[in-house]
């Protein structure tokens, strides 16, 4: 990849990466298998979580690309995984925040208001539950998420993983494979979230 943008765009795509290629969710699958040893997030995959996409902005419609579902399928290909479970679905769709300014981003609590837990997962009692997207930006959709999944797994320790990160600041770009664990903040005097790093 030339440049952050450009891995951006191939993320948010699905397309491909190195030669040969590979399907990016694939590369990030193969790399964080590769690597979990010295990996700072490695405790979210070692107790066989299961796995969640993050729903898209809108409602779903069949048959078009949903990258995160990708990314946890190659991740549980990889048996970094329990199983795939699709369960937190967008039942009203929302504003996208890749495509909004800063201050017209969804909310934590829009994001929780549009989103709800369906399917059959009353056989479900996970210890650890991975929620998977492709790009976190101050980390509204996964607070949303976590709070819905949290009120129907209590018990569950609830993680987040993105195949990227983005950052504001570009004085504080490193380099495009420098992955991290940080912490995700809900700010209720704002109705905002703030991530680190």
């Amino acid at each position: 990849m030339q440049n952050a943008n450009d891995w951006m765009y191939t993320l948010k795509s699905g397309g491909f990466v190195e030669e040969p290629e590979v399907e990016v969710s694939e590369w990030i699958a193969r790399t964080v298998h590769r690597d979990i040893a010295k990996l700072p997030f490695s405790e979210f995959f070692q107790a066989s979580p299961i796995l969640v996409p993050m729903p898209r902005s809108g409602l779903a419609t069949p048959g078009t690309l949903w990258v995160p579902e990708k990314i946890a399928s190659a991740l549980l290909a990889h048996g970094l995984g329990s199983k795939v479970v699709p369960c937190v679905v967008r039942v009203t769709a929302i504003r996208k925040s890749a495509w909004s300014g800063a201050s017209e981003r969804p909310s934590p609590t829009e994001q929780y208001q549009s989103m709800g837990v369906q399917g059959t997962v009353s056989d479900l009692k996970p210890k650890q539950i991975v929620m998977i997207d492709d790009i976190v930006t101050r980390g509204s959709t996964f607070l949303g998420a976590a709070n819905r999944l949290w009120e129907v797994f209590p018990e569950a320790q609830i993680w987040a993983f993105a195949g990227m990160r983005t950052i504001s600041n570009p004085a504080e770009f490193e380099a495009l494979d420098n992955p991290v664990k940080g912490r995700i903040w809900y700010r209720p005097d704002k109705d905002d979230s703030l991530r680190r790093p």
